[in-house]
């Protein structure tokens, strides 16, 4: 799975373009793979952020974080994946609704664009709302203006847009657009303080949680998430859910439960290479 182009969006973020045929012939909206780049290395999964079934490539957008995704990201053009399993997980059902706001926080504006894409290529009007913690932070900006009627950002510090939490920006829209649906990713908490917005407007609201996801293919229950009441896992049942729907305050108690293995982990791997 070789590696045709590579991006710097962001201090820590990559995007690569693959070659990947046959996944590209078969990828739609909300699908994710799972990447492998070494032998020995950790099972990644990655959001299919756009493709081209034309040329057989797919584009992934990696954040280096941990040890894993850190040696991702330093590979370039001409490198190669191990393996890519993929395309996985159920895809974002695209209709034509009307008026769709897509809200993404962060890194969440690759998994959002294949569905904004699309969203905007079935006729809907697609209003954007992009947030970070800093302007260097947003990434895919002109992807986004170009299939959204308009795109409005905001930054924790102020340094693009509106000073503050995408979220108000959500609240304005609503109190002035009238809305069809909302698709929210991004962050877990910020995801869960967007159904709060949205819940008394009583408009529908997707949230993709691909932030739970492990193994990529239920075996291992890492990803699993209460909605509506019963268990789903979200890489075999979603990634996209009702987020109305989904049990937040479990999830969040949940999420760093190994918080403490993950930091020991990146800090015995860091001590090796320079040992």
């Amino acid at each position: 799975m070789k590696i045709i182009q590579k991006d710097q969006l962001a201090p820590t973020i990559v995007r690569f373009v693959v070659n990947a045929a046959h996944i590209a012939a078969k990828a739609e909206p909300g699908h994710f793979v799972i990447v492998r780049h070494k032998e020995m290395g950790e099972r990644i999964p990655l959001t299919i952020a756009d493709f081209d079934r034309d040329a057989g490539t797919i584009t992934l957008v990696c954040q280096g974080i941990g040890h894993s995704t850190g040696e991702i990201n330093e590979l370039t053009t001409g490198d190669s994946f191990l393996d890519i399993l993929g395309p996985l997980g159920e895809p974002y059902p695209v209709k034509k609704l009307g008026t769709v706001v897509c809200v993404a926080g962060g890194l969440g504006v690759a998994p959002l664009y294949p569905k904004a894409k699309a969203l905007a290529a079935a006729g809907n009007k697609v209003i954007t709302l992009m947030g970070a913690q800093t302007k260097d932070m947003l990434i895919m900006t002109a992807e986004m203006e170009a299939i959204s009627e308009r795109v409005e950002y905001s930054t924790d510090d102020g340094s693009l847009g509106y000073k503050g939490f995408v979220t108000k920006l959500l609240q304005d829209v609503l109190e002035t657009e009238a809305v069809d649906e909302v698709v929210v990713i991004g962050p877990l908490p910020m995801m869960a303080a967007a159904m709060d917005v949205t819940r008394p407007f009583g408009v529908p609201s997707i949230v993709s949680l691909n932030t739970l996801m492990v193994d990529g293919t239920g075996m291992c229950g890492g990803c699993r998430v209460t909605v509506d009441g019963q268990t789903k896992f979200a890489c075999v049942d979603g990634p996209a859910f009702d987020g109305h729907a989904v049990n937040f305050k479990e999830i969040l108690q949940r999420q760093p439960f190994y918080k403490d293995q993950e930091r020991k982990a990146l800090h015995t791997c860091r001590l090796e290479e320079v040992i």
